[in-house]
């Protein structure tokens, strides 16, 4: 009932500051509570008796402002995705309003090394025991960190006070740097691109330099220099006085990847990402607002980026799952930033080694321009060997072990040499599921319709919902003491490898290890400089990064994504194969990749294997197209879901036959109802209907019908409704 517009009358103190996408302070409800909201348009003309309407209260102070685009971007989302106006301009507004800086304090000496060493004396006769400490570390430092030699010395604000009224020091404060990147270096020359990357570039360049707004696909193999031809067209950008937004996958966004933006165009680049403070994430913003920044990078939400004359957008990596959002308004950030692009008349590059079949069908049909680097940036460079083992064969010929008996010579073969390997396998934890050899129940999550996985400390945890127990001695179902874990996870490849390979320093890198702020950046960085042999990992180390004494891969288990319940699984395992296979041999060293499947024959695997996305692509779109996918057909799902199991049930059937029966002449496909994969999450059941149709727009007309349903019927009172249109 408030997903409306409010009108209120503007105070003549307030005229001057309020315009559209201010945030206001305005009186709600009969309580005449105060309310924050956003002034979407300015009238003179009142909706009803203009005594009625009450006044504004105020301009928030602490609110970043948003342009008139944002809220109409904002609108456009509403109406495509699905979603309410409110939820459509909280995601675009992400930083809803000022927090206050951190205060940094430093105790600082006042005296000279001689004065202090005199008063050390002295706190030595007295036996003052903080004292000592304290001008002991004074004497080596001059300034010390306040909360850290609090601690560590074990002084109070009472104990230093009469140090601060004799002179001998002081405590300074400082507001708290909020740099989401610490050691900027300065801007330095450009890089002689070749002539492939120039006739991308000049491509591109000419089109924006005759005023199209167009969206260009940039297909390039792992290594082809892509990111130089952003930042060619980045510098174009920029010497025409507009602005630059670059997308990358939170996943890849590293100190390493960023650096090098930062190297090319120094302080005129900042980063937003969610592992930044709220009072970060708001500097940034605040700084993009003001004009400060001309280029902001970050995953999907940088695509709000309050820049007022944007010239460009880039979305790195653009097949990546994670630009699409799984909470409503459920935008794909491609679609977001087609629409912004033209907005703004800026122009919009996708690029990946591996595009998704839908951008590359864009690109085949001349919707999207498509550019092609066929070959690695660095002439001597060449493109990884990659070898196919059967685990089939291995298993009949008496191996049991996670390596396979190519992989292991060729990981003893690089040790030996002292290069370095990368182990990717996309499970964490120690084993996939624990289950009863008796009666051969896997232990679940009591929330979710999953099992729990095995770690090494001991503890069985559900990635969905968070659930944790302790590993129990017995079967819960029939008490039997056989009860073992199942398949395997990072931990138990990361034990296995230390185990065969004792000699080889090894570190593991997925979502266990870099839950702390920072522990990406620490673990990259380590690996970079040398410091361990072998890095193991799930997807977060095949993403983007360029180590050059890289020279082997070997992917444990291709077919973990293979046989996923979704019609883009083959495409998944195909970038991630491919991706993986592009980290081996980067530099002037020659690089082997080996994928260890039980699937040697399947499609995706054998032109990941080859590293030929025209074959995938092919063979892809044809299975689509028999199977009636995107991009061949359109797919709307509509899922709704509740903490009751019979409610879930009652309305999505409500909701199959209201549209069987409304759109019984439009010739819809309708595949349903299903349960969700995984079925329940967090004690919610999920249920899914499947629509397909050729047409777009019959598709959208379904969705807002069946929103409309949802809204005025009883059935839906404990029901939650999402709805996405593919």
């Amino acid at each position: 009932n408030v997903d409306r517009v409010f009108q209120y009358r503007i105070p003549p103190e307030l005229l001057a500051r309020v315009r559209v996408g201010v945030r206001v302070l305005a009186p709600f409800g009969r309580g005449n509570t105060l309310r924050k909201g956003y002034v979407v348009s300015l009238s003179h003309t009142p909706s009803f008796a203009p005594e009625r309407l009450k006044d504004l209260k105020g301009v928030d102070p602490g609110a970043v402002s948003v342009q008139e685009q944002m809220i109409c971007l904002a609108w456009w989302m509403k109406e495509r995705y699905g979603a309410t106006m409110n939820q459509a301009l909280k995601t675009v507004m992400p930083v809803k309003s000022a927090v206050a800086p951190k205060e940094e304090k430093t105790i600082v000496s006042l005296r000279s090394r001689e004065e202090l060493s005199e008063l050390l004396k002295e706190a030595e006769k007295k036996k003052y025991k903080a004292r000592i400490r304290l001008f002991k570390a004074l004497l080596e430092n001059g300034e010390l960190p306040y909360r850290l030699t609090a601690q560590k010395l074990g002084l109070t604000a009472a104990s230093l006070r009469p140090l601060e009224e004799r002179g001998i020091l002081r405590i300074r404060t400082e507001e708290k740097s909020r740099d989401p990147v610490k050691g900027r270096a300065l801007a330095s020359a450009p890089v002689l691109l070749n002539e492939e990357q120039k006739r991308a570039a000049d491509t591109v360049k000419a089109s924006m330099d005759a005023g199209e707004a167009r969206t260009w696909l940039l297909y390039g193999i792992t290594g082809s220099g892509k990111t130089e031809v952003y930042m060619e067209l980045i510098a174009h950008v920029l010497a025409q006085g507009r602005q630059v937004i670059v997308l990358i996958p939170e996943i890849s966004l590293t100190y390493q990847t960023v650096m090098r933006f930062y190297r090319r165009f120094g302080s005129r680049v900042s980063i937003i990402n969610s592992r930044l403070s709220a009072g970060e994430r708001y500097d940034q913003l605040a700084r993009a607002a003001r004009g400060n920044i001309d280029i902001m990078i970050g995953p999907r939400s940088a695509l709000f980026t309050p820049f007022e004359n944007l010239g460009l957008i880039i979305i790195d990596e653009e097949h990546e799952g994670a630009y699409q959002s799984e909470q409503s308004p459920r935008y794909h950030a491609r679609e977001v930033a087609a629409m912004r692009a033209s907005m703004n008349g800026a122009s919009l590059v996708l690029g990946s080694a591996t595009p998704s079949v839908e951008s590359f069908y864009k690109a085949e049909q001349g919707e999207y321009g498509l550019l092609t680097l066929g070959r690695r940036a660095n002439r001597n460079s060449r493109l990884a060997r990659v070898h196919v083992t059967d685990l089939r064969e291995e298993l009949a010929e008496g191996n049991r072990s996670m390596f396979s008996r190519k992989l292991r010579e060729l990981m003893e073969e690089r040790l030996l040499r002292k290069e370095q390997i990368m182990l990717f396998m996309n499970r964490r934890g120690y084993a996939g599921f624990v289950s009863c050899r008796s009666c051969g129940e896997a232990i679940r999550c009591p929330h979710c319709d999953v099992s729990l996985t095995y770690h090494r400390d001991g503890v069985l945890r559900c990635h969905y919902c968070g659930h944790e127990v302790r590993m129990p001695k017995r079967c819960p179902v029939c008490g039997s003491p056989y009860i073992a874990p199942f398949g395997s996870g990072t931990q138990k490849l990361e034990e296995l490898t230390r185990r065969t390979f004792p000699q080889a320093r090894v570190l593991r890198m997925d979502a266990d290890t870099t839950a702390k702020k920072g522990a990406h950046e620490e673990i990259l960085e380590a690996f970079m400089e040398g410091e361990a042999d072998i890095l193991i990992g799930t997807q977060m180390i095949v993403k983007g990064h360029d180590f050059p004494r890289v020279t082997l891969v070997g992917v444990m288990a291709a077919d973990l994504s293979l046989y996923a319940p979704d019609f883009r699984s083959s495409e998944r395992t195909f970038e991630l194969l491919t991706q993986a296979s592009g980290r081996a041999g980067r530099g002037e060293l020659p690089g082997d990749v080996v994928i260890q499947t039980y699937a040697p024959d399947h499609f995706a695997i054998t032109a990941a294997a080859e590293q030929d996305y025209g074959q995938f692509y092919r063979q892809e779109l044809l299975y689509r197209k028999m199977m009636g996918y995107p991009p061949a057909v359109g797919l709307l799902s509509i899922q709704l879901s509740s903490r009751k199991e019979e409610a879930a049930a009652a309305a999505m059937e409500d909701m199959h036959q209201w549209i069987q029966r409304t759109f019984c002449l439009e010739g819809l496909s309708i595949i349903g109802p299903v349960n969700g994969s995984p079925y329940k999450v967090n004690d919610i059941y999920r249920k899914i209907l499947y629509i397909k149709n050729e047409s777009y727009d019959i598709l959208l007309k379904v969705r807002k019908s069946a929103q409309k349903r949802e809204a005025e019927d009883e059935r839906y009172k404990n029901v939650s409704f999402q709805a996405a249109v593919q």
